[in-house]
C-alpha cells in the first residue's frame, strides 16, 4: 500500500456545459474535507446522499449528490469522495476551489489511476486500459478495451512470466550444483518447454498487434487509378452516403478527399484521390501530386480499374488491392481475366469480397480464435523483446556450459514481460504512461 500524505482533487467530467459535472477526491482528507464542504458528519459508504456545498461564508456553491467510498475499497485503493453536481463550469470550478481550500491539492494528470496501481488495485496494462476505453472510437475497440480493463491482457502476461520462472529455476538449480553431471535430455526439455509454453503464445500475441494496435490508432487507406474509374462512386458506396461528386468527366476529382468509417472495427479513414494520369492542367497535376503523396503514406493502397476499359488496368505505383470496378457493364464470363477483386460501385456487387479482402489486410484474420489482442505500441514492443532474449537464451541451453548466460537471457525476458504489469523498477514508464491521461482520471 502507497502511503500518501495528500489528498488530490479534479473535475472528472469533460469541460463544457452539461446536465452532470463531477469532482473527485482521494486521499487520507477527503471524507473530513466533504464533511465541512456539507457541513454533515454521517456518510454512509456506496450510498448516494444529498448534500448542500457551501462556501467559507456560508453562501451556496451548488448542491448534489455525495458517493463516498471506503478505503481500500475504492478505486484507488484511499479514502475517494465523488462530488456530482451541476455541470456548470463556474460552479465547478468554485466548488473545487473550496476542495483545495480546506485541504486539498490539484490532481495531475492520471494521478488517480496511478495512486490505483501504486496501490495494488490494478497492475500497469489495466491502467493503460482507462485510456484506451475512454478513446475507443468502435464498439469492438470498446470491448477490447474492457477485456484489459478486466485484467484479462495481464493475466496473459503473468501467465508467461510465472511459466518462465520455473525454467529459470530449473536453470539456476543447475547452476547451484556444477559438480551434477546434467542429462542432455533434461537440457531439451527445457528448450521444448520454452517453445511450447512462451515462444508461441508470444507468437500468437505479436500476430494480433497490427489488427489491435489499428483498433485504436485506426488505418488509412487511399484509392487511387486512372480517372473515372469509379473512385468516387466506391467511396460513396463505402460511406453510405454522397460524399463525392460523381461525374462521366474525368478529372472531376482535383483533391484529397476523406471519409470515416470502419472495417471490422477499426476505424477506417477512407480517401479519394484525383485520378493519375498526365494532364496540362496545373490544379490536376497538384491534385495527382497529392494523390501519389497520399499513397505513399496510407497504411492500405487499393488501386482501381476499370473492368471495362484495359488501358486503365496499369498502376506503375504500389498497391496492396486491385479492385476492377464496373463489372456491370462486361459479361461475367471475362472476370477471369482480371487478377483482383470484380466489384461494381453502382450495384453493389462483390462488395462483401472487398472488405473481406479489406479485414485480411488490416490483420482480422491474424486474431481469430484471440479473445484478447495487444493494442499498443509499449506493449508490442516489450514483448517483441523478450522474445529476443528467449531466441537467445534457447540455444544456450544447448550447451551445459552456456548455462549461465543463458539464464541471464531468461531474467531479461522475463524482465521486459513484466515492465507491461508494471513488475520491477518501472518508475520511468510509470512517469511516460500517466503523462498521457486526462485530470480528474
Amino acid at each position: 500500500m502507497n502511503i500518501t500524505t495528500t489528498t488530490i482533487a479534479a473535475i472528472a467530467t469533460p469541460m463544457g456545459r452539461g446536465g452532470i459535472g463531477i469532482i473527485r477526491l482521494s486521499g487520507s482528507k477527503a471524507l473530513s474535507i466533504v464533511k465541512s464542504l456539507s457541513h454533515r458528519e454521517n456518510f454512509v459508504p456506496r450510498t448516494p446522499q444529498l448534500c448542500t456545498w457551501k462556501d467559507v461564508d456560508g453562501e451556496v456553491i451548488d448542491s448534489g449528490l455525495v458517493l463516498y467510498f471506503s478505503g481500500p475499497a475504492s478505486y484507488t485503493g484511499e479514502d475517494v469522495v465523488e462530488l456530482q453536481g451541476h455541470g456548470s463550469p463556474v460552479l465547478l470550478h468554485a466548488l473545487l476551489r473550496r476542495c483545495i481550500d480546506l485541504g486539498c491539492v490539484p490532481a495531475e494528470p492520471g494521478e488517480f489511476t496511478r495512486r490505483a496501481v501504486e496501490n495494488g488495485c490494478m497492475d500497469l496494462s489495466q491502467a493503460e486500459a482507462v485510456v484506451a476505453c475512454i478513446d475507443a472510437a468502435t464498439e469492438r475497440a470498446g470491448k477490447q478495451a474492457q477485456k484489459h480493463l478486466a485484467g484479462v491482457f495481464g493475466k496473459k502476461i503473468e501467465a508467461l512470466m510465472h511459466a518462465l520462472t520455473g525454467v529459470v529455476a530449473h536453470v539456476e538449480a543447475c547452476l547451484d550444483f556444477p559438480e551434477e553431471e546434467i542429462p542432455e535430455l533434461f537440457l531439451s526439455q527445457l528448450c521444448d518447454q520454452l517453445k511450447r509454453d512462451l515462444c508461441v503464445p508470444i507468437d500468437a500475441l505479436l500476430a494480433s498487434a497490427s489488427f489491435g494496435e489499428r483498433l485504436f490508432s485506426g488505418a488509412s487507406i487511399a484509392i487511387v487509378g486512372a480517372p473515372n474509374v469509379g473512385k468516387s462512386s466506391l467511396l460513396n458506396l463505402l460511406s453510405g452516403r454522397e460524399r463525392a461528386i460523381v461525374s462521366d468527366v474525368p478529372g472531376t476529382t482535383r483533391d484529397v478527399l476523406e471519409v470515416d468509417f470502419e472495417i471490422q472495427g477499426i476505424p477506417v479513414r477512407l480517401i479519394d484521390t484525383a485520378g493519375i494520369r498526365e494532364s496540362s492542367d496545373l490544379i490536376e497535376q497538384e491534385g495527382v501530386r497529392r494523390a501519389k503523396e497520399t499513397a505513399d503514406v496510407a497504411d492500405v493502397v487499393v488501386f482501381l480499374a476499370d473492368a471495362s476499359l484495359r488501358d486503365t488496368w496499369c498502376f506503375d505505383g504500389h498497391y496492396d488491392i486491385a479492385v476492377f470496378n464496373k463489372i456491370d457493364l462486361i459479361n461475367p464470363s471475362k472476370h477471369k481475366q482480371m487478377d483482383g477483386i470484380a466489384l461494381s460501385a453502382r450495384t453493389g456487387e462483390g462488395l462483401d469480397l472487398f472488405l473481406e479482402a479489406m479485414s485480411e489486410m488490416l490483420g482480422e484474420k491474424l486474431v481469430d480464435g484471440e479473445d484478447v489482442f495487444v493494442t499498443n505500441e509499449r506493449h508490442r514492443i516489450a514483448i517483441e523483446q523478450a522474445k529476443e532474449h528467449l531466441q537467445v537464451a534457447i540455444p544456450m541451453l544447448k550447451s551445459e556450459e552456456q548455462l549461465d548466460l543463458a539464464a541471464l537471457e531468461l531474467r531479461r525476458a522475463w524482465s521486459a514481460l513484466g515492465v507491461i504489469v508494471g513488475v520491477g523498477d518501472v518508475e520511468y514508464i510509470l512517469d511516460r504512461v500517466f503523462s498521457e491521461f486526462c485530470i480528474g482520471k
